[in-house]
């Protein structure tokens, strides 16, 4: 598998991101060819540079100054007249819907009423596109990045001077395993930010991969303490294995009736839980109860925590990060003497394991009258046959 891996050490910003893909060996005409079917007074100048010893590109975004703020449709409208493909487009577009909801619950508004300043100028249109049409074109299946510095302090903002990181980009933040810097200042944009969340999948400080190019793109500040450069490292995982970070729910429940218990797990589970479960544990003041457990990714987090919160009325939920160390799974069908049955195969460092679903052989076995037990070995032997 192909994978991108960011390496923000000292942050991350939309120039920075195209910076890095330049000098990763993306094609700088082609995301200028793109740019130019925007039909915006747009242009893109690339020098190389060095930060604190370390050479990297530095892609300069050339525009005038634009008064009128922009709102989301305006920029979609922008997009959508731009000759670019599908893939390039639904990213785009995905970028900017992520900033327009982070901002919505800053300032309370629709997400379609928010105003876009900094990010609607000309320069911040360019550096999202732009990275979009240029992650795109680097062909990977999976991008994962490593913990991200927002850094510290104030930054002066449309709105005034804001705390870092500013609102917005905590807002998009949130689920990010934060990193600290020595560096005082805005270390991630909030175009930064929206980049890297809507593409990113894994965050992991140590990527499992073997690097075939690594680029550097240069940001725009010079600090003393650290360079202030983004790298991206491209290449191929060394083995089949895969691993990603989950959220783990805890409560302890000792007044909550099993019917009630068992509707939160149902609930839990619609609400996009990746695993559901209880075990009994024993109290305070001797009281039996139980201890709830869900296991779900960053996106379903909070959905999770408020059907534990609505259902079983505890009034705390602990939460933990847990790296999990993964099967790489695909769905199959196998022959069986009473047809096609689903099943789950998973494979890792050469080892493999088929897995049949539950629904599809219950079925089996009603429609046939045969015990579940006996499809079950079925499945299992005609797997083993094709493995």
């Amino acid at each position: 598998m192909r994978v991108a891996h960011f390496d923000c050490f000292s942050g991350i910003s939309g120039d920075m991101v195209l910076g890095a893909l330049v000098d990763a060996g993306v094609s700088a005409d082609a995301i200028r060819t793109a740019l130019d079917s925007l039909g915006l007074p747009i242009t893109l100048e690339i020098e190389q540079l060095k930060r604190n010893g370390i050479a990297a590109t530095k892609v300069n975004v050339i525009a005038p100054d634009q008064e009128e703020y922009r709102f989301l449709p305006d920029v979609e409208a922008i997009i959508a007249r731009g000759k670019l493909s599908d893939s390039q487009r639904n990213l785009a577009s995905r970028i900017f819907r992520k900033l327009a909801e982070a901002e919505a619950e800053v300032h309370g508004v629709p997400v379609e009423k928010v105003h876009f300043h900094e990010v609607g100028a000309l320069d911040s249109i360019a550096d999202i596109i732009g990275s979009a049409v240029g992650l795109d074109l680097l062909g990977v299946e999976k991008f994962t990045s490593r913990s991200v510095p927002p850094g510290s302090g104030m930054v002066k903002c449309a709105h005034g001077l804001m705390p870092v990181p500013a609102p917005a980009t905590a807002n998009l933040l949130k689920g990010v395993p934060l990193a600290a810097s020595p560096v005082k200042g805005e270390l991630v944009t909030p175009t930064g930010a929206a980049i890297l969340t809507s593409v990113v999948s894994e965050w992991t400080d140590s990527p499992v991969l073997t690097a075939e190019r690594i680029g550097c793109g240069a940001g725009t500040r010079n600090p003393i303490e650290v360079p202030n450069v983004l790298r991206l490292f491209v290449g191929e995982t060394v083995s089949d294995a895969e691993s990603d970070r989950v959220w783990v729910l805890e409560t302890n429940l000792d007044d909550c009736p099993g019917e009630v218990i068992g509707f939160a797990i149902e609930e839990a589970f619609a609400a996009g839980a990746l695993d559901v479960f209880t075990v009994p544990i024993q109290m305070k003041k001797h009281r039996p109860g139980v201890l709830l457990t869900a296991i779900c990714d960053d996106a379903n987090r909070l959905a999770v925590e408020r059907v534990l919160f609505r259902e079983t009325a505890t009034f705390g939920i602990r939460r933990t990060r847990a790296d999990r160390s993964k099967l790489r799974r695909e769905a199959v069908t196998v022959d069986t003497p009473w047809g096609v049955v689903k099943a789950k195969r998973g494979r890792r460092d050469g080892m493999g394991v088929l897995t049949p679903e539950y629904e599809d052989c219950a079925r089996v076995a009603r429609e046939h009258h045969v015990a579940l037990r006996d499809v079950y070995t079925a499945v299992t032997q005609a797997g083993a046959d094709r493995s």
